[in-house]
């Protein structure tokens, strides 16, 4: 398996073009908040005084949330790319299992999704800091990559299953054009979540990376709340929360980190198993 996650990434990361569009997202996502969102969201919130810190890790948490997403599928085209060019049938005439053969996908997808959010977190508080933030702490640092961790494996078995569903390049291609549009509007980044209508908030918080999202805003945003909420009601702050997605709430009862947790490891599971299946019945 070792040969095919190099293999897998070196063939990745030499297509600048395939690099490009994995995160072409996420440059749309910076521009729009270069041109008008930024300045939206803080005029927004400008009765609370100083809210740039705030809006900013609100805008790179996002962002560092979806990275792994577009990523991981622009990763997974090498799959694509196999099956197309017929050279799966030469593994598979090989003595490499079926299980092999997937595992090396799976296993270099997570960590080009890994490595390249890494970067983007790097940039995020390089960013964020040049506009007067603060830096993350060596312990919200952890936290952070905690949770990319997660997000990265989670969305890697999730990813996979959808693709190998797909027989063409076509397919493919329109389910990633597809996910690049959607991406920023499921996570809340576009518009926030309490702005929109509650069946597509509902929507949102079924949206596994949505639930990393949030993981990563409340670390992010922690210090720069305290700073402008300082001394403000409870229920002014979980008001603000949950219209900027920093919490969820589910029937009335706000879901605690721990089960947001639970539900990316839950969901990572299941597609694991789907996954397996899916291997087991030769279809890969």
């Amino acid at each position: 398996m070792r040969a095919l996650v190099k293999r897998n990434l070196l063939l990745f990361f030499r297509d600048r073009a395939a690099v490009f569009f994995s995160l072409l997202a996420v440059f749309v996502i910076i521009g729009l908040y270069l041109l008008f969102l930024g300045d939206v969201m803080k005029n927004d919130f400008r009765k609370l005084g100083n809210a740039g810190p705030l809006v900013d890790n609100w805008i790179m948490a996002g962002i560092i949330a979806v990275t792994p997403i577009t990523t991981v599928m622009g990763a997974l085209g090498n799959m694509i790319d196999d099956l197309r060019f017929k050279i799966n049938k030469d593994f598979l005439s090989s003595p490499i299992k079926r299980s092999t053969l997937a595992g090396g996908y799976i296993v270099s997808s997570f960590i080009i999704g890994v490595v390249i959010t890494s970067v983007t977190i790097v940039l995020a508080e390089v960013y964020i800091a040049v506009n007067g933030g603060d830096l993350l702490t060596t312990a919200a640092l952890g936290k952070v990559v905690a949770v990319v961790i997660l997000n990265c494996l989670s969305a890697t078995f999730m990813l996979f299953f959808i693709v190998s569903l797909f027989k063409s390049a076509n397919a493919y291609s329109t389910a990633s054009t597809l996910i690049g549009t959607l991406i920023g509007f499921l996570t809340g980044i576009y518009i926030p979540i309490g702005a929109l209508p509650e069946p597509i908030q509902m929507i949102i918080k079924l949206f596994p990376p949505s639930h990393a999202a949030m993981l990563i805003r409340r670390i992010m945003m922690e210090p720069a709340e305290a700073a402008i909420f300082a001394g403000a009601p409870v229920s002014e702050i979980m008001r603000y929360r949950l219209t900027l997605g920093v919490a969820f709430d589910w029937g009335g009862r706000i879901i605690t980190p721990w089960e947001s947790v639970l539900y990316l490891v839950v969901v990572g599971a299941v597609f694991f198993l789907l996954s397996v299946w899916k291997i087991s019945r030769k279809q890969v």
